[in-house]
């Protein structure tokens, strides 16, 4: 589609955003956030942006080089486009049923561009249904997020499946949520985590409880090292061998994953998101009950995170807490007012968001 070296695709995509997010801050400084031209204006960047992100991610080039896990994905496609039976032992079920329906009725191109529909297009809807006619705020602090390159060029099932899981928040029927839920997890196993913390904090709203839980994950992380994945491991996570492997250390994968270790910049970068919910709830007496049940989920997930914070995969474990992480900063701003110029820390927060995102992803590459 677009002739871009592949190994530039993601400079591509991030300097196309660091551009928006300099006009929006700047234009933060003279509009009022609730002015409807305003409302108007970025109501069009961000359809403009929605469109460009699918297609962009959808029509990136198929290569076993980049993109992670893309070739592997373009391998069981394939063979499911040439008369490969149903695989499903061992297999995320849902992914793969819907692999194999899609191999019934199109080329390899359109199934990438396909998944990345189903991951960016529930932004729009969940923001929409979330914030109304501010719904371009919620939108594009998720688009900014630190892990939405890796997800939708290389997590897909787990992308995919954190998109369908956003859907509990704005859904009010309980069966309709356990049904969201359950595909969720059949598009990806690692859901467990955050369907069960999603679970725990609707039948124990105790949010302070989870605050100390949080807080304290950090010294027993640091105390116990390994013992936490070998006790998850101890508990199920060993009959997955994928996951067998996101948790153990491995000597022999060390080197290739740049977030094995404790990493103090991801906690920090979580570190935001726990800030924002003590703020908001604590500070400023918000009370919303989806936000409080989003915070809390947030925070049992994120505590699940730097227990096993060693692993080889940690990023992916993180991820599970930090697609809601956009949502988390931003949600209590785009549903009341707290500040005189609150269009102006809005601007702030989206500028220092994807700085982080910008430093890890290009400049030190260390995501």
């Amino acid at each position: 589609m677009i002739n871009i070296p592949v190994a530039l695709y993601d400079n591509v995509f991030y300097n196309i955003l660091l551009v928006f997010v300099v006009v929006f801050f700047l234009q933060s400084r003279n509009v009022a956030l609730e002015n409807g031209q305003n409302l108007r204006v970025k109501s069009t960047f961000g359809k403009v942006l929605l469109a460009f992100s699918i297609i962009f991610i959808g029509l990136r080039p198929i290569t076993f080089s980049h993109f992670g896990d893309m070739g592997m994905y373009n391998i069981y496609f394939v063979n499911y486009l040439e008369g490969a039976p149903l695989v499903l032992e061992g297999k995320d079920i849902g992914f793969e049923i819907f692999m194999k329906l899609c191999s019934y009725v199109m080329m390899p191109q359109f199934f990438f561009l396909t998944i990345a529909f189903l991951y960016i297009f529930p932004f729009y809807t969940v923001s929409k249904k979330l914030f109304a006619d501010y719904w371009f705020y919620g939108f594009f602090m998720l688009l900014i997020s630190l892990s939405f390159w890796g997800a939708a060029t290389n997590g897909l099932r787990n992308a995919v499946a954190t998109s369908i899981f956003l859907f509990v928040f704005v859904t009010e029927n309980k069966y309709a949520k356990f049904g969201i839920m359950l595909l969720a997890i059949l598009f990806h196993k690692s859901m467990l985590i955050p369907t069960g913390a999603y679970l725990a904090a609707m039948y124990y709203q105790d949010t302070k409880t989870y605050f100390k839980a949080w807080f304290a994950a950090i010294p027993l992380s640091l105390a116990l090292g390994g013992f936490w994945e070998t006790l998850f491991l101890n508990l199920g996570f060993a009959e997955d061998e994928k996951l067998k492997n996101y948790l153990i250390e491995n000597e022999d994968l060390v080197d290739r994953f740049s977030s094995s270790g404790f990493r103090w910049d991801f906690l920090l970068y979580s570190g935001v998101g726990v800030y924002a919910g003590w703020y908001f709830i604590y500070k400023r007496k918000f009370e919303d009950a989806v936000y409080l049940q989003l915070v809390n989920t947030y925070l049992i997930t994120n505590a699940f995170w730097i227990l096993v914070i060693r692993a080889n995969f940690s990023n992916r474990f993180a991820f599970l807490s930090w697609f809601m992480l956009g949502l988390v900063i931003i949600y209590p701003m785009l549903k009341n007012k707290f500040f005189t110029k609150q269009h102006l820390i809005i601007g702030n927060i989206i500028l220092c968001y994807f700085a982080f995102t910008y430093l890890l992803n290009i400049v030190l590459a260390k995501y």
